[in-house]
């Protein structure tokens, strides 16, 4: 049996009714140690669930980033970033957007450079979050590749419809290409990177910026980006109430997002279809209990169909949002490591 379902043209409720005629390909996995004591730690911060509540509301809920924090604070660690992650400074700034300057956070080693320049895009799903909240996994890039990791606030929706935040993320890529030697950088070692649906919009800029004919990003990090828009997934199916992200948010997201279905066979949204040729080398971090996770294999599948070189890994026991956790979950400083490996071997530096 075959489903043709899309997240924006059926219901929440219908699509799990639907959804269970399927035989799951992956078994639900529990959360490890460390990784359940986060969950646990933003349950009790007692979040509303997204997808009941305005993106205004949405914006003020507790984030995991928060629960990261009070873990912190129950095993009397620090919280400053700047603690956690020593030796990385960050200054808060703005640079051009298609419409408009957009905020920007550029995060910088210790040294005089240049150093490469990573172009990092946060996750929430295009409506929520920003790059405060998403600190932690731009700032540790920083340290992992010895790179300025230039994080950027792209345009949100519902305020700023699809595609408004891809548009951003091209121009900030055309931005720090043009300004790298401004801010310590290598305008010839570039990068792109970003997390959940900024992974989605690193890769989706990655093709904007050969399109457009501008240099050529070293290699782009893809971290359980949204590389489609079925829900008929297995690991929709098998995580579809996940936390931090289960399947009703995502379709909570999209409808937020897309002014019409049509949208949805955008291959900026649907990278699997999108034209993958000639793209530099890509690195995909999944995490096992995650509705993403297929999202993650059929871009691997697609990549190498192009030819372009891909590594993916998936981190058993870690959720979706772990890459940010390095400082409670181990899963996540191994991640990090990891992108951190592929990133300098790109930008051939030890």
């Amino acid at each position: 049996m075959r489903l043709n379902l899309s997240l924006r043209t059926i219901g929440a409720a219908a699509a799990l009714a639907a959804l269970s005629t399927l035989v799951p390909v992956h078994a639900a996995a529990p959360a490890d140690a460390d990784m359940q004591m986060v969950l646990d730690a933003h349950a009790s911060l007692k979040p509303k669930p997204i997808e009941t509540l305005t993106p205004a509301e949405a914006r003020k809920q507790p984030t995991p980033a928060d629960a990261v924090n009070k873990v912190l604070k129950q095993q009397s660690q620090p919280t400053k970033p700047e603690l956690l992650v020593p030796g990385i400074t960050a200054k808060d700034t703005t640079v051009a957007g298609a419409a408009g300057q957009i905020p920007a956070r550029i995060y910088t080693p210790k040294g005089r450079g240049p150093f490469p320049v990573i172009v990092y895009y946060h996750g929430g799903g295009w409506v929520i979050a920003d790059r405060k909240v998403y600190d932690g996994g731009a700032r540790m890039l920083a340290k992992q590749a010895n790179a300025v990791v230039v994080s950027v606030d792209y345009r949100r929706a519902p305020e700023a419809k699809f595609p408004a935040a891809w548009d951003d993320a091209l121009a900030a890529y055309r931005w720090t290409a043009a300004n790298a030697g401004k801010i310590k950088g290598d305008p010839a070692k570039l990068a792109l990177a970003g997390e959940s649906a900024g992974g989605n919009l690193a890769v989706a800029t990655a093709i904007a910026a050969r399109d457009a004919g501008l240099p050529k990003p070293l290699h782009v990090l893809s971290v359980y980006p949204v590389a489609q828009t079925s829900l008929e997934t297995p690991s929709y199916n098998t995580y579809a109430d996940a936390k931090p992200l289960n399947r009703p948010m995502v379709k909570w997201f999209v409808d937020q997002l897309t002014r019409s279905p049509a949208d949805l066979q955008d291959v900026r949204l649907q990278l699997v279809n999108a034209n993958l040729m000639g793209l530099p080398p890509v690195t995909i971090v999944n995490a096992q209990i995650d509705p993403l996770l297929d999202d993650g294999a059929q871009l691997e599948a697609a990549l190498r169909k192009a030819n372009v070189p891909v590594e993916r890994k998936v981190y058993d026991g870690a959720t979706h949002e772990f890459f940010g956790m390095a400082a409670v979950v181990q899963k996540a400083r191994d991640a990090q490591a990891f992108a951190g490996q592929r990133l300098k071997q790109a930008f051939g530096t030890p």
